[in-house]
């Protein structure tokens, strides 16, 4: 892996082992402040409802300021939220620095996103996104024992602590990524740049309805579990082990991903074969009556998950044309923003009226209905996506001395590759 792709790796590690205060954004509302329960529960709506102009603006702001320096904008404003909402003295200050918050924290993933996706070959794409992903995994199973060490004392220190390690990042990167260089677009037949239109791509707006659908089911796993086990007679704290579980098979499963068989699957073929995976990893939930049970099916869907993870943004880096690659990214990362805000809504609905079994069974079913999908309707427009000009290609090439870092088509695209996946919502 180039030196770009372990930088980020590594710091994502760091900032993911500090990234547990926001679950507890609606208590310290509650408790410090007395607000009542709903009231706490629109400041966290509003706050997921401002993570989608953010990944917006983070392609944007990419493509114009540059990727580096987005990066860095996008942690430290991380971190001058956070340490906003740790020092509020009034519910009205709280509110503003959680949706300041919302619209900093998803800057950084478009160009982050881009900068791993140019950085190595087609082929590679799956470990290296996978290597992205094992890193959040390993982060979030330390992440939760700093948060109950450090909240039993003070759950302001929870989003100090955040904080801190948001500016360790952008310190970090800021002085060991390769800086920004001046982008030049390719030029159509009549000299001018070609602008990159993402929302009229048919094929992106596959990946992007897919996509959703995908990150509605992963939230509501992480809504529901809690609750669904409650409800079967278990502690809830027990979800806890299982987001272990499944944390540990994400890191495990890493290799199998450079299995031959595996990396010679088209990207349909594995999506699919993901989504069938998790279902019946979730179908599992609805029958299993035993601890042993549910780690079992945990790891089942979490091994579909990976597969998953391990191949759809790369197909819509490969679907960017050259130059789009941040602006594609971040369209298709609107469908977190979207599932973080509908998940809480349609799964305590589903647990409220259907029960937990028919939560699981009907999740399930969600998950075989879309690899059906990926075989018939995403896979064959994909397919027939226009690959990006050799031409162009050429033309949108740059290389950072020193790092072997490229962006552009020429760092590999095409709806041919083995693309590679994305990190999940925000950090």
């Amino acid at each position: 892996m180039p030196r770009t792709v372990w930088l980020l790796v590594v710091a994502r590690a760091i900032n993911r082992l500090g990234a547990f205060s926001l679950p507890f954004l609606t208590v310290l509302i509650s408790t410090d402040f007395g607000a009542s329960a709903a009231t706490a529960g629109l400041l966290s709506a509003a706050f997921g409802l401002a993570t989608i102009p953010s990944r917006l603006a983070g392609g944007r702001l990419a493509a114009r300021l540059g990727r580096r320096r987005t990066i860095v904008l996008g942690l430290t404003g991380c971190a001058v939220a956070q340490l906003g909402i740790a020092t509020a003295g009034s519910l009205v200050a709280v509110a503003a620095f959680a949706v300041l918050l919302g619209l900093v924290f998803e800057l950084y993933e478009p160009p982050s996103q881009a900068m791993i996706a140019d950085a190595v070959e087609p082929a590679e794409r799956v470990r290296a996104f996978g290597l992205l992903g094992a890193a959040l995994a390993a982060g979030g199973t330390g992440a939760g024992l700093i948060a109950a060490a450090l909240g039993r004392s003070d759950l302001r220190l929870l989003f100090v602590a955040d904080a801190l390690t948001c500016l360790a990042c952008a310190l970090v990167l800021r002085f060991t990524l390769p800086a920004d260089r001046p982008y030049r677009a390719p030029c159509g037949p009549e000299g001018r740049p070609e602008p990159v239109r993402p929302w009229r791509d048919r094929a992106l707006w596959a990946m992007f309805l897919a996509g959703s659908a995908f990150a509605l089911v992963s939230m509501q796993i992480v809504v529901a579990l809690p609750l669904g086990l409650a409800r079967s007679g278990f502690e809830p704290a027990d979800a806890g082990l299982l987001f272990t579980v499944s944390a540990l098979t994400a890191v495990a499963a890493q290799p199998a991903l450079r299995l031959r068989r595996l990396a010679a699957l088209s990207a349909s073929t594995a999506l699919a074969l993901g989504h069938t995976l998790m279902a019946i990893g979730l179908a599992g939930y609805a029958v299993a009556h035993t601890l042993s049970g549910f780690v079992v099916a945990t790891a089942v869907w979490s091994l579909g998950d990976v597969l998953v993870l391990g191949r759809a943004f790369g197909v819509v880096a490969g679907l960017a044309p050259p130059g789009g690659t941040d602006r594609y990214l971040a369209v298709y990362g609107l469908s977190w923003g979207i599932a973080t805000t509908a998940a809480p809504v349609t799964a305590t609905q589903l647990l409220a009226h259907a029960g937990v079994a028919a939560l699981w069974v009907g999740t399930a079913g969600l998950c075989l209905a879309l690899a059906a999908v990926q075989l018939l309707v995403v896979g064959p427009l994909v397919g027939r996506a226009p690959r990006p000009r050799a031409a162009a290609a050429a033309r949108a090439v740059r290389v950072d001395s020193g790092t072997g870092t490229r962006s552009g088509a020429d760092a590999g695209s095409g709806p041919g590759s083995n693309p590679g996946p994305g990190s999940g919502p925000g950090r």
